[in-house]
Order: structure tokens, then C-alpha cells, then sequence
């Protein structure tokens, strides 16, 4: 069941983004032709007095179509409500719209959060740091380190039950490059000794690939009043983008370390399933999470993407003619399939490792 809502929530999400651009051009009087939840052969279609509505078999994404290109429309080429013949501003709008529709909705995701869970008050720590490795080619992995040990200790230094845990264990870690340190870690109910050497990262710090969180858990408080839970809402949200922001930028400057970090579908999925299993709550924050990355990763400026398309849009505004079409096509084709390419590598990559595990 927890499966199932972690891809329940990865569908609502595309269909937040795509009725984004649904509702921006039908707001506008944009005609538009068809609205699609995945790709691939249709399962089930239902046509609308103007629009064909259709769940695809392939859930790795969305379109909201227009008839601009459609060779059966019956709809006059030089009409103004086609989105080709609109103002490059109002293209912009229907373009940005779903990347908005998202951020938005992992704002209210997070307010009703807070709304049914409460204002995280304190933080109820234990011994140690939870950890888990980033994927298993990384060091800690190879080590022996899996996810959700408990790392109770690091070379003899017992790891305190306070906000310190984290900051002491990073600090060994990254001050011994090609050294080795001991570990004493709570696996399951079991505490076992394990040894691993950080590499030199480009920076002369040392890594393992792993991931550090405090070990205990938060307790909640009934909100004060609606304004409170606006507020912290907005903080974690900005906090979520910022994070969010620096982790592609990691992406973009520390390739070589961070590429093994990049997750698809089956790894979201997993992860999803085994927040729902915890907690059916931390659906919620796994949902405002993957919304805004949803939302920056269509931003960019990529073939195939929104910010593709925002970006042949300014190329017109400069311009003050759109470039030719056959151009416009051969990049968003050839992007599409290096994207859908990408996707069908990462599942395949994912599925098998999870059959292996």
C-alpha cells in the first residue's frame, strides 16, 4: 500500500503541473486540444466538448496538447486564440505555468502539514547519528553501512543525544582523507564495529558518500493561530527551494561526486513508499519535496523542457521573430528522446538493483 501512495503522490504531482498549463491557456481563451496523464498507448480517453482528457500507460510524465500543429483541426490557421498566433507574453504564462502550479502546491502541501501533524516544537534526540549511504558504490556502503544505522560512536568518541551528533561525525570524517576511522554502528539489534577510509574530495576534505540525520524525533505542538502555520510554512518552504537550488548547483560544479545521487522513478518510489510506511504524514513532506524539484528541474533551460521552451521564447523577444520551425523541432524532438532515454536508463538501472538488493 505504501508503494502504491508513493506513486499516487508522484501522479498528483504531474497532474498539478500540466492542469498548471491547462488552466493558464484556458484562462486566456487558448484553445487546447488535449490533456494527457503520461505517455504512450491511451488506457482510458474521454473527449470534452474542446478537449481530449486520456491516462497513458506510461506515467513518466504529462502533455496539455494544442491544435496549432494538428493537421485534422478544423480551427483556422491566423485564429488569435491559438497559442502560436498569442503575444510572446501570453506564451509565457501558459509555458511557466505548470513550473508555478507546482511550487505553489508544495506550499499548501506544507501548510496542511502543519495543519494536521503541528508546529514542530523540539526535538526529542537520542544517541547517535542516522545515516545512510548515497548509493552503493560509495564508500560507506562498501564499508558495510546501510540505511537506517545508527553510527554510535566514531574513533572512541561516544556521538551525544543532542544537535552535536551530526556536526562531530562530519568533522571526523572530513578531517581524515585517506585515513582510516573506526565506527561503532547500531545495526538493526545489533551494535557492530566497522572501519572505512574518506576519499580527498577537490576540496582536501575527506568523503564517504553518506547522508547524516539527527537520531530521535520531533515533538509537535497545536498551532497558536492560521497565521503561525502561514509562517512556518513559508520558511520551510523557502528552506526546501534554497536546499533544493544548492543541491543542482552541487550537481553542476561537483559532478564527478554528486552524479551518483541523481535518482529516477523506482528510487523515488522507494522512497516514498518507505516514508509512507513510517509515517502516512511524511507523504506530505515527500510530496512538497518532490514538487519543487519537479518545479526547477522543468525551469531549466533544456530541449524538451518548459525552460526550453521559455528559452526560444526570449530568443523571439530579442529577435522580434521566432526562430524557424524546423529548428525548434529538431532541438525538442532530440531532447525529448534523450530525456525519455534518460528516464526508461534509470528504471531499468533502479529496477534491477532493487531485484538484486
Amino acid at each position: 500500500m505504501s508503494v502504491l501512495a508513493a506513486i499516487a503522490v508522484l501522479a498528483v504531482l504531474i497532474l498539478v503541473h500540466e492542469l498548471g498549463h491547462f488552466v493558464a491557456a484556458r484562462s486566456q481563451g487558448i484553445y487546447v486540444n488535449r490533456f494527457s496523464l503520461g505517455f504512450g498507448p491511451v488506457l482510458w480517453k474521454y473527449q470534452g466538448t474542446e478537449t481530449e482528457y486520456a491516462v497513458r500507460a506510461f506515467p513518466l510524465g504529462g502533455f496539455v496538447g494544442f491544435p496549432d500543429d494538428d493537421p485534422d483541426s478544423e480551427i483556422p490557421p491566423n485564429d488569435p486564440n491559438l497559442l502560436r498566433n498569442r503575444p510572446v507574453l501570453d506564451r509565457a504564462i501558459v509555458i511557466s505555468a505548470g513550473v508555478i502550479a507546482n511550487l505553489i502546491f508544495a506550499y499548501l502541501v506544507l501548510v496542511i502539514q502543519l495543519g494536521i501533524v503541528g508546529i514542530p516544537e523540539k526535538f526529542n534526540y537520542q544517541p547517535g547519528v542516522l545515516v545512510q549511504p548515497v548509493n552503493e558504490q560509495s564508500i560507506a556502503y562498501q564499508a558495510g553501512i546501510r540505511e537506517g544505522d545508527i553510527v554510535l560512536a566514531v574513533n572512541g568518541q561516544e556521538l551525544p543525544a543532542s544537535d552535536q551528533a551530526t556536526a562531530i561525525l562530519t568533522k571526523e570524517i572530513q578531517t581524515h582523507p585517506n585515513q582510516e576511522i573506526a565506527l561503532k554502528v547500531q545495526q538493526q539489534n545489533q551494535q557492530v564495529s566497522l572501519k572505512l577510509t574518506p576519499a580527498q574530495g577537490t576540496d582536501g576534505k575527506g568523503l564517504v558518500g553518506i547522508q547524516l540525520g539527527p537520531n530521535g524525533k520531533p515533538i509537535f505542538r497545536k498551532p497558536n493561530s492560521p497565521f503561525e502555520i502561514f509562517g512556518i510554512a513559508a520558511n520551510r518552504f523557502q528552506q526546501l527551494f534554497i536546499g533544493t537550488l544548492n543541491g543542482f548547483g552541487q550537481l553542476i560544479t561537483n559532478f564527478q561526486q554528486t552524479i551518483g545521487q541523481v535518482s529516477g522513478p523506482v528510487n523515488i518510489v522507494k522512497v516514498g513508499a518507505k516514508l509512507a510506511a513510517d509515517d502516512s504524514t511524511n507523504l506530505l513532506s515527500f510530496a512538497a519535496i518532490i514538487s519543487i524539484n519537479l518545479a526547477i528541474i522543468n525551469i531549466l533551460p533544456l530541449p524538451a523542457l518548459d525552460g526550453g521552451q521559455l528559452a526560444f521564447l526570449l530568443i523571439e523577444g530579442l529577435r522580434g521573430k521566432p526562430l524557424p520551425s524546423r529548428i525548434q523541432e529538431g532541438v525538442m524532438q532530440t531532447g525529448l528522446v534523450l530525456l525519455l532515454g534518460l528516464g526508461i536508463f534509470l528504471i531499468v538501472k533502479e529496477t534491477i538493483q532493487l531485484t538484486t538488493q
